[in-house]
């Protein structure tokens, strides 16, 4: 530990003394305890990367792990083969700490600061899942240890949470009643910089819009056919049109997944995956209906028809300034990174390889920067969480200061020591903040009246339609 996260140690504790905060120096050594074989743990995991819904592996290193110390695994959860939950201890209050560990298509990376594919084609890490599951497992473990030695009352409950890659995987165990008895929820993502968070991210939706028409020779018959492709066209240019009419925070986004078979044959069946995002979760409703009309006209012009099936749906993150602070303050405890000659060399490689222009400082990442409100352009569903219980959220730096997500990048830096240094500072504040909402049943009581009031005539309503179940993989 350096000497100044011992002064900013000491200064907390001076400051905090009247709410009894538990010995930080202790939480820390828990965690270190902890750090060689999560280390492993969050490699294994990067070198086999798993899709959503199939994270079989991943989670399961995470359950041995948690079994191994004593907690009780609930498998299954939400009939979700690959989410789990898994508690220690008994009775209020009941702390959540959120983990995840799904990987993204196509961005398989070896950990060299140049891209090159481990397995062509293949998923990977770029999004640092494999660091996040390990670092809030590790927390929940060293929380579960000053429960023991402090003889404190409640349950620390860690949340194995599937498929948040555009799957919505806490939606459904949401809906399950998995967080119904949760007094606060502690939630972190890899990032590029350490802070804790203060802004709504971006609720979202997402659908697969599939028009039919009738096929034909294209060139002998046209007139005998109806352009399913036509319609997609049509749509999307609908939607490009309604960019200029749209608040400026709204992001839609969209691939073609079918565009026929062959030129010389009129598309019967075409199809596109499209993504509709805006920090407010109402507004984003009305958004949604307009794009809707324009997949409803992409079919009325063509003579085809349109199947719209909303495959997630993510709600906007609704923050709690009580958890905001306390992950604030323990980040100060903790500090952030300090890479060594060889990483800052490799650091460097990978941030002139993204040609962004100017790039923040490589120490930035050493650095505790100011609760983030600047609003950020990506959707997480820790924000459907955060609609039902307290829940506070940070980020720490796994990627050298302007490394972008889902890069292969990103993925290079989360298989390396660059991406567990990050890790470590999750793990060390998650477990800080855990600890001390146990220890100050206060805190907790202010955090549950914080959420209340900001939920006063609200209600939280997932986009995804009431009866829907995830598209799991057939061999499950």
């Amino acid at each position: 530990m350096t000497q100044g996260t011992t002064v900013l140690g000491l200064a907390f504790f001076v400051t905090c003394a009247a709410a009894q905060t538990p010995n930080a120096q202790a939480v820390l050594r828990g965690v270190e305890a902890l750090s060689p074989r999560f280390d492993k743990i969050s490699r294994q995991i990067w070198e086999s990367p798993e899709l959503g819904w199939r994270e079989h592996k991943s989670s399961a290193l995470l359950k041995e792990e948690l079994r191994a110390a004593g907690f009780r695994i609930t498998d299954n959860v939400a009939g979700l083969p690959t989410a789990f939950t898994a508690e220690w201890g008994s009775g209020a209050p009941v702390i959540g700490i959120i983990g995840e560990y799904d990987a993204l298509p196509g961005l398989s990376q070896v950990d060299l600061p140049e891209k090159q594919a481990r397995v062509a084609g293949a998923p990977g890490h770029g999004c640092g899942h494999n660091l996040f599951g390990p670092a809030s497992a590790m927390a929940a473990i060293a929380a579960k240890e000053q429960l023991i030695a402090r003889k404190l009352p409640g349950t620390i409950r860690f949340y194995g949470t599937p498929y948040e890659e555009g799957g919505a995987g806490k939606v459904y165990m949401i809906r399950a009643g998995a967080f119904k008895d949760t007094s606060a929820v502690l939630a972190w993502h890899p990032w590029d910089g350490n802070m804790a968070d203060d802004n709504s991210w971006l609720a979202n939706v997402k659908a697969d819009v599939r028009f039919k028409g009738s096929a034909a020779h294209a060139a002998g018959a046209p007139d005998a056919g109806r352009s399913a492709l036509d319609a997609v066209e049509l749509m999307t240019h609908a939607v490009n049109l309604m960019r200029e009419h749209v608040p400026q925070e709204t992001r839609m986004h969209y691939v073609i997944t079918n565009g026929g078979s062959a030129a010389n044959i009129v598309p019967d069946a075409a199809a596109l995956s499209i993504i509709v995002r805006h920090p407010d979760l109402k507004t984003l409703e009305g958004l949604w209906e307009r794009v809707m009309n324009c997949a409803q006209a992409g079919a009325l012009a063509t003579g085809t028809t349109v199947e719209i099936e909303i495959a997630a749906g993510y709600a906007n993150f609704v923050t709690n300034t009580v958890l905001r602070d306390l992950l604030d303050r323990n980040l100060k405890i903790t500090g952030g990174v300090t890479y060594t000659p060889d990483e800052a060399a490799f650091a460097e490689r990978v941030r002139l390889s993204v040609g962004a222009g100017a790039l923040p400082p490589l120490d930035a990442g050493s650095k505790i920067q100011a609760p983030r409100t600047t609003l950020s352009s990506v959707s997480t569903d820790v924000g459907d969480v955060s609609w039902v219980t307290p829940t506070g959220h940070m980020l720490a730096a796994t990627f050298p200061p302007g490394v972008p997500l889902h890069s292969w990048q990103s993925t290079a830096c989360a298989g390396t020591s660059i991406g567990r240094k990050g890790m470590m500072v999750a793990a060390k504040t998650l477990a800080l903040s855990a600890v001390e909402l146990f220890q100050n049943p206060e805190l907790v009581k202010q955090a549950r009246a914080t959420f209340d009031a900001k939920m006063a005539g609200q209600k939280y309503r997932s986009l995804i339609p009431e009866g829907k179940r995830p598209a799991l993989p057939a061999a499950q």
